[in-house]
């Protein structure tokens, strides 16, 4: 009987080490998983891909994919990215502009949105990542004095910058992802949604609205959306 239960404590004290080591092996998954999120997010080798306005066939040779429809810049932030645009609002979640898989996907415009950007309301989406990557700085558009500092940016449509126009930054607001008005595109409906909803007011203009949407957290169904007029150089 005591050699019994010495045989039943040793494989005890083996099951305990398994156990750990299992958990063990986890924890070390979930750290490398979160460093190769961060490490593709973090990638700012996709800048020496950027159109010159001054030089349009400077990247016929790019390697990313034949969805880009332009390239955005926030000034001041770690917004610089090329925007894709796919068949459908999926497909850029977790494919990234060399159409290889990834889970940070691509800054992305609306698939029901004219890729030229000349719809009076367009639409860009972005995974909402830490450390302002991708999306992750447009929480910080809602402080009116940020918004304020950081209130302008560049619009370069076409693949090989056909077009450049200036982002004036006008407001932000926290918004339902059910929200018709702004992720069905009512374009009669944004201006007066804007002036109702977001902050800080902004000037009346004409010029086309540019809105980027990111989730405002993991858990929640609400959406960061700021603002922009798309102004004529």
């Amino acid at each position: 009987m005591l050699r019994f239960w010495k045989k039943l404590n040793e494989l005890y004290g083996w099951l305990i080490i398994v156990v750990f080591g299992f958990i063990m092996l986890i924890g070390i998954w979930q750290i490398y998983d979160n460093y190769y999120i961060y490490d593709h997010a973090l990638d700012k080798s996709i800048l020496k891909y950027k159109p010159d306005p001054a030089d349009p066939s400077a990247q016929k040779d790019s390697p990313i994919t034949q969805e880009m429809v332009g390239w955005l810049t926030v000034d001041g932030t770690n917004i610089d990215y090329p925007v894709m645009q796919g068949n459908d609002n999926t497909y850029f979640l977790n494919t990234d502009p060399f159409g290889e898989y990834s889970l940070t996907g691509s800054i992305f415009l609306d698939s029901r949105s004219s890729p030229d950007f000349t719809d009076d309301f367009s639409l860009i989406y972005g995974h909402h990542m830490d450390y302002g990557k991708m999306f992750g700085a447009l929480d910080d558009f809602l402080s009116e004095t940020y918004l304020k500092n950081h209130s302008t940016g560049t619009l370069m449509v076409g693949r090989n910058a056909e077009k450049v126009y200036d982002l004036e930054i006008i407001s932000a607001a926290r918004v339902s992802g059910k929200e018709k008005i702004v992720f069905d595109m009512q374009q009669d409906k944004i201006r007066q949604f804007i002036h109702e909803n977001a902050s800080p007011s902004a000037e009346e203009k004409n010029s086309p609205i540019l809105g980027l949407s990111t989730c405002a957290d993991a858990d929640s169904v609400s959406r960061i959306v700021v603002f922009c007029y798309i102004n004529e150089r």
